[in-house]
């Protein structure tokens, strides 16, 4: 009995000595509609770069408890640098949004001069876990061939459905999607 009650106690003093496991989060692009035929002679677009506050630039995720008060969550942590996962995600969305497969992350494209670049300044990236994702993005497009940029602004809130942190990031993908949209529409527009 005493043997018993001796192994029972060093399982839990082990358990209590394991280091918290890490978790690592990404954002995803809009999959809810089909995507239109993609065009091979469509506009390229190159997004990026993406700028970011550095109160929000860090590995791990930064929530909101207060009206001035953040929280690090060491054990919580983006699977790449935040800029690069927005700049994905914005290409992901827009590609899907306009129909071509010639859109990419500014860091990764290939094409010499994109027939579009899209600059992306994020002023706001709130998650407040149980409640929701704010974003507000001040986004330019610029066309290779000249013309005057076209500037816009989106803030869009999307409320998280649940209390956990997966929520919370897929409320910020749903929220790039709507971002994504606004920017879209601005490329189409003549």
């Amino acid at each position: 009995m005493r043997l018993h009650l001796a192994l029972a106690c060093l399982v839990l003093l082990a358990a209590c000595g394991s280091p918290p496991k890490e978790r690592y989060y990404t954002l995803t692009g809009a999959a809810s509609t089909p995507a239109p035929a993609a065009s091979a002679s469509a506009a390229s677009v190159a997004v990026g770069p993406v700028t970011l506050p550095e109160s929000i630039d860090q590995p791990q995720l930064v929530v909101q408890v207060a009206a001035n008060q953040v929280t690090l969550y060491e054990f919580h942590r983006w699977a790449s640098p935040l800029k690069s996962e927005i700049a994905r995600v914005i290409a992901a969305n827009l590609a899907r949004e306009l129909g071509t497969t010639r859109v990419w992350s500014y860091a990764q494209t290939t094409l010499p001069s994109p027939d579009y670049q899209v600059l992306v300044d994020v002023q706001r990236f709130d998650s407040a876990l149980g409640d929701a994702a704010t974003i507000d993005v001040l986004w330019t497009v610029r066309r290779a061939a000249g013309g005057a940029p076209k500037t816009g602004r989106s803030l869009v809130r999307e409320p998280a459905s649940g209390s956990g942190f997966d929520t919370l990031v897929a409320a910020h993908s749903r929220a790039l999607a709507r971002v994504s949209g606004d920017i879209a529409n601005a490329i189409r527009t003549p």
